[in-house]
């Protein structure tokens, strides 16, 4: 059996491994959009965490089999249609993930000075479509709606020391760019309460640590919380005491004449309204956000306007609500509402033999180690499927040999799994030279030049 999966992030590769792994004659085809694989684990994970990165290795190892291949810079859709891989592959997973962000849907958010978390995060992770952004980090305080991982890892990145980030993976245009940064304070808002925060506490741990950054927590929002979560789960329940220790702590005396810490915080059940323009209508200046009561608890606790507004000053405004899944090709259903491909267990529905894995298929929420359990479970409809004659395999399909001419004949050239580890080896040879794991390449056409594109 032939199977092609659209996407090379863990998505992707997870899906392919298992596949790999339990069926013994099969082969899987991966085509990704960018020259370069590993999608959200090269683009998304924080140049901090370079341990969260090493599952590369094991993705690489897969990508290597001879039962598996790798064609980069092909944009199924536009390069090749969904039906034509249907056409060449006895299965076809699609596992392309979620390439847009959330809108708030609020005036002012359109102003220079706010920009999407995605966008941002692209920015310093060298996405190619992020190398233009520029962000101004000219003002002292800026804001981050959200209260997730994501909203954290920009925290932590905009506050962090600029000697911890010279020695990762960070783009060079960005350090630089953070090396004159003004910002110094970062708030956190979020609609709902402490109790619904999205982050974990590893990442929460890390913000409180962070040198030379003072975490700013009220402890008028933590009131009677203790009693609260007596009964919650056990993540949730040492979230909520860690947060409520540091907003009990008292702060560090700094010296008298010594330069003011960096500091973050959290604001709880306060909602975006609207981003305020400057006098001049050019850029932000700051946001109006409106105080919420929640009604219900726990997850399903949701924020109901109080009808009181408060305004704050911040010059830059992150929105980091949520990434959300595109439509990929006409031939494919799609729920726009929730942004998901619908499916049974990874099952398309109303196409058998289409299949999804990932956070196209489920929502883009949790980490690497839910996109691999969520990748196995498709996979494993995949295999139920060839085992049960649903997939009909006496046909023999072609897999590359058709689609390599409808390339060809549309003028696109595939990057193979050795072309990019020529553009690898240029990355590692090139952070080397300046202490760092590896300085990465965020122009594609510079990434096709060195492998004689």
């Amino acid at each position: 059996p032939r199977v092609c999966v659209v996407g090379s992030g863990p998505a992707g590769f997870y899906t392919a491994q298992h596949i790999l792994k339990h069926h013994g004659g099969a082969l899987v085809d991966i085509y990704e959009k960018l020259p370069v694989p590993f999608g959200l684990v090269r683009f998304g994970v924080a140049p901090d965490h370079p341990e969260v990165k090493n599952v590369i290795n094991t993705f690489t190892q897969t990508a290597r089999s001879e039962r598996c291949a790798y064609y980069g810079n092909v944009t199924v859709g536009r390069d090749v249609t969904v039906p034509e891989l249907r056409q060449a592959y006895h299965a076809v997973v699609l596992s392309y993930g979620a390439e847009d962000n959330r809108v708030l849907g609020i005036p002012g958010e359109n102003l220079p000075g706010v920009y999407s978390a995605r966008a941002f995060v692209g920015w310093y992770n060298g996405l190619p479509e992020n190398r233009d952004l520029k962000p101004d980090l000219s003002c002292e305080t800026a804001l981050i709606l959200g209260h997730g991982n994501v909203a954290l890892d920009i925290a932590r990145i905009l506050l962090s020391p600029l000697q911890l980030l010279r020695k990762t993976d960070i783009t060079d245009s960005s350090l630089a760019a953070l090396a004159c940064s003004k910002v110094k304070r970062v708030w956190l808002v979020g609609r709902r309460g402490p109790l619904q925060v999205a982050f974990t506490i590893k990442e929460l741990r890390e913000m409180i640590n962070l040198p030379g950054a003072r975490a700013v927590l009220d402890p008028a929002d933590f009131t009677g919380l203790e009693n609260a979560v007596k009964d919650a789960p056990r993540p949730r329940k040492r979230l909520t005491e860690l947060m409520i220790k540091t907003a009990l702590e008292k702060p560090v005396e700094v010296q008298a004449g010594a330069a003011a810490p960096r500091a973050w915080g959290l604001k709880f059940q306060r909602s975006p309204q609207e981003v305020l323009p400057s006098a001049d209508g050019r850029r932000a200046r700051g946001i109006r956000l409106a105080l919420t009561h929640l009604e219900g608890s726990g997850e399903s606790a949701k924020a109901i306007p109080t009808g009181d507004v408060e305004e704050l000053e911040c010059g830059l405004v992150l929105s980091s609500i949520g990434y959300r899944s595109l439509p990929l090709d006409p031939a494919v259903p799609f729920d726009s509402q929730r942004g998901v491909i619908p499916n049974s267990s990874g099952r398309v529905e109303g196409v058998p033999g289409l299949y999804c894995s990932g956070w196209v298929k489920r929502g883009p929420t949790g980490v690497i180690i839910t996109t691999m359990n969520d990748s196995f479970d498709t996979a494993q409809s995949v295999l139920e499927d060839l085992q049960g004659g649903v997939l009909d395999i006496s046909p023999s399909r072609e897999g590359f040999g058709v689609v390599e001419s409808i390339l060809r004949s549309r003028g696109v050239r595939p990057v193979s799994f050795s072309d990019w580890e020529k553009i690898d080896a240029a990355e590692v040879a090139r952070g080397k030279a300046a202490g760092k794991p590896r300085e990465k390449i965020v122009d594609p056409a510079e990434m096709l030049r060195i492998i004689g594109h």
